[in-house]
């Protein structure tokens, strides 16, 4: 049986050839260049979850060739109007506005999705769209708990389906050329990296119950979570800071930077975690630490190190974001740029590499557009010509996880053993209670 995958390949490779030759349509603007080459190739694109992060994805999906914005999907009516008038203004044609997601699921019109809601719905959006033959790029975190990503590495393969993490920063050329200078040696053997994310965040305030917005869908938003009443200090941002959706600061930015430890050591899953950290600047409701400090030690041989300031902005190396690679004849830096430094055991700098994109890593929208069009466009060739995921499911999952245990490992107060076959803690009942969450009746992770 022919998938609409399949088409979309024998369309794109049936089109390469006249794409590459003089055209008719040299008098066409950009954007209405980029949906000509659509009739075939063209991917038509869901959005789910259009606030902020998902608004700029939207506008950073539909610029790219052969990509159409068939639905807009949120929860907030407002989000969705915004979103919709400016994805047309962008394509020329005007996407479906749902509240409901699972609706645009339902549709022929749409062949992938990406997935920008909150962290709480990031894993079972991806599998129902999965499982309606959809392929899916989903923001970071891979998901709420460690059950979901393992379910999501089943459901790929189950489903057949391309899901590309939007770890961005593994497509990103210069990074790129950084992670292998440190694979090929130009600072020796690298027995440790450092990773951190700093900010000066405000205060939340203490929450009151208040009558849901009419522009919300207040138990859509909720979706796999437990019932609670709406407090006016929740939505949009704040959730991050709540356990009971959010999963703080580790894996809303953490994720990023212990994911190109990982790379650049090839490291996968550790063999203890011991993490440190709470909620010290202010008195209100948030919840997660706004202080924290992983270490992972991998079997004694390697370690990685995360620290994380949400409220005091103090830099590291000269940059809020970034890592570090420490060996035996020197180290690397990659802070929240399009590039990195190598400096010598004298800390000395003997080279510098660095684009000439500006990026502001605290930008909560849409820190580095044409460099994350990358990264689309390498989730577009997956689909198109089965090109190489630069950031798959099981690279997604595993950058996750080990955020995850830190923030197990910091609300238990105490050291995690973890089996480095799978990830999984030894030996501890308590801390494997973190490992699923309570879902709400009919809103279940079920392959």
């Amino acid at each position: 049986m022919t998938t609409r995958r399949d088409f979309i390949k024998k369309a794109f490779f049936g089109t390469t050839a006249l794409s590459l030759a003089p055209t008719a349509f040299t008098g066409l603007s950009a954007r209405g260049y980029s949906h000509v080459m659509g009739s075939n190739d063209r991917i038509r694109v869901a959005a789910i979850g259009v606030h902020a992060r998902g608004a700029a994805l939207a506008a950073n999906f539909v610029k790219q060739r052969g990509c159409v914005i068939t639905y807009v999907c949120d929860v907030d009516k407002r989000a969705a109007a915004k979103c919709a008038a400016a994805v047309e203004q962008l394509q020329g044609t005007r996407p479906i506005v749902v509240t409901d997601f699972r609706k645009a699921l339902e549709s022929k019109d749409v062949d992938a999705v990406f997935v920008a809601t909150p962290d709480h719905w990031h894993a079972l959006a991806s599998l129902l769209a999965m499982q309606a033959g959809k392929e899916v790029y989903s923001e970071k975190p891979a998901s709420y708990c460690p059950s979901e990503g393992e379910i999501l590495i089943e459901a790929v393969k189950k489903y057949g389906r391309v899901y590309q993490i939007g770890t961005q920063r593994r497509s990103w050329p210069n990074v790129i050329e950084g992670i292998r200078a440190v694979k090929e040696g130009a600072i020796g053997n690298v027995h440790f990296g450092k990773a951190w994310y700093t900010n000066n965040r405000p205060p939340i305030g203490i929450g009151k119950e208040t009558e849901v917005p009419a522009w919300l869908d207040w138990n859509l938003w909720q979706g796999p979570a437990p019932r609670r009443a709406f407090k006016d200090n929740i939505v949009h941002y704040n959730w991050h800071w709540f356990w009971h959706w959010g999963t703080g600061e580790a894996l809303n930015n953490g994720t990023h930077m212990i994911d190109l430890l990982r790379w650049g050591m090839d490291l996968d899953y550790p063999t203890m975690v011991n993490a440190v950290g709470g909620r010290y600047f202010g008195n209100d409701d948030w919840e997660t630490p706004d202080t924290q400090v992983i270490n992972f030690d991998y079997d004694g041989k390697k370690s990685l190190s995360y620290e994380g300031r949400s409220c005091n902005g103090k830099m590291v190396e000269g940059n809020s974001v970034g890592v570090m690679f420490f060996g035996d004849k020197g180290s690397l830096l990659i802070a929240g740029n399009n590039g990195y430094s190598i400096f010598d055991m004298d800390n000395q700098v003997v080279k510098q590499q660095y684009g000439k994109i500006s990026i502001d890593p605290r930008n909560l929208m849409n820190p580095a557009e044409a460099l994350d069009a990358i990264h689309i466009n390498n989730f577009f060739d997956a689909i198109r010509k089965g090109t190489a995921l630069c950031a798959d499911v099981k690279t997604g999952h595993v950058s996750t996880l080990l955020m995850q245990l830190g923030n197990i490992s910091t609300r238990l107060g105490r050291t995690l053993y973890i089996d480095p076959l799978n990830g999984h803690i030894l030996h501890d009942e308590e801390a494997n209670a973190y490992w699923t969450r309570e879902y709400q009746p009919g809103f279940e992770m079920k392959l």
